[in-house]
């Protein structure tokens, strides 16, 4: 009787450590909803340049969300809205009070099943993008038109 206790107490032991893993649990190896990449050029030279100082915000429906500053960087990755929104509003500043570019990011959306764990993901198509208010963004130049991951730049922004 005393060995059925035990064994049992281990089988059970064994059945919670074996249900707790699986590979659906979370969303880990880049299968959720890719952000789109955007890097900047230089409105003189037209090469890619670094940007010494960047804020950029986004609206998601209910008003502007701030990313965040950027310090010498050559490209940012930034999450487009999820909803049935067909365009996606970003603002890019150079100075933390200063005035800022209002850029509208167009697409249609295709969604696809990943997992349990990762659920739906979002993929973008079409891009095209507007430059509604400039200063201190001068111009827009497309990039890849479709975002499947995060590997392409899908926009340019000339300062």
């Amino acid at each position: 009787m005393k060995y059925y206790k035990h064994i049992i107490i281990v089988l059970c032991s064994l059945f919670v450590i074996w249900s707790c893993g699986g590979d659906d649990d979370i969303c880990e190896s880049g299968e959720g909803t890719p952000r789109m990449k955007v890097a900047f050029k230089s409105m003189a030279s037209g090469k890619e340049t670094p940007v010494p100082l960047l804020f950029a915000a986004v609206d998601y429906g209910s008003g502007k969300v701030q990313l965040g500053k950027y310090e010498n960087i050559s490209s940012i990755l930034i999450p487009l809205r999820v909803d049935d929104s067909p365009y996606t509003d970003v603002y890019f500043r150079i100075l933390e009070t200063g005035v800022e570019s209002h850029v509208r990011i167009n697409y249609t959306t295709k969604t696809t099943y990943v997992s349990p764990g990762c659920g739906i993901k979002k993929t973008y198509e079409n891009l095209n993008s507007e430059l509604i208010q400039s200063n201190p963004v001068l111009k827009l130049e497309a990039g890849q038109n479709q975002i499947e991951n995060e590997n392409k730049t899908n926009l340019f922004l000339l300062f």
